[in-house]
């Protein structure tokens, strides 16, 4: 299960408010790459592209999140926060899976 603490609710809700984001679910993921072996992937994801077999659907706060049932295995547990702060503004992840993350946080290798 994927969480995000009440900073990033907040912040996804008002992402998902803005008309061109109607009916979209945040999509959370990884790919190969970065200083640590993988990267973490945010973006959204329109409902009608939605497959229960593809992703695994948690939801929060009335967001819908999805993941690819792949990079599930490495995110289970991961809780996400937003930072709007004078030398730090975005999401960061805590991820109990990781045993070694990059110095600015967006890859970790398992």
């Amino acid at each position: 299960m994927i969480k995000l603490d009440s900073a990033a609710v907040s912040e996804v809700t008002r992402l998902l408010k803005k008309p061109d984001h109607a009916g979209k679910y945040l999509r959370v993921g990884v790919a190969g790459g970065g200083c640590s072996g993988f990267e973490y992937k945010l973006d959204l994801l329109h409902e009608d592209e939605y497959d229960s077999k593809i992703y695994l659907k948690y939801e929060q706060d009335d967001i819908n999140i999805v993941v690819d049932r792949k990079s599930g295995l490495y995110l289970d547990g991961t809780v996400i926060t937003w930072h709007n702060e004078l030398m730090k503004k975005g999401f960061s992840f805590n991820n109990p899976n990781a045993n070694k993350t990059c110095g600015c946080g967006s890859s970790f290798s398992v």
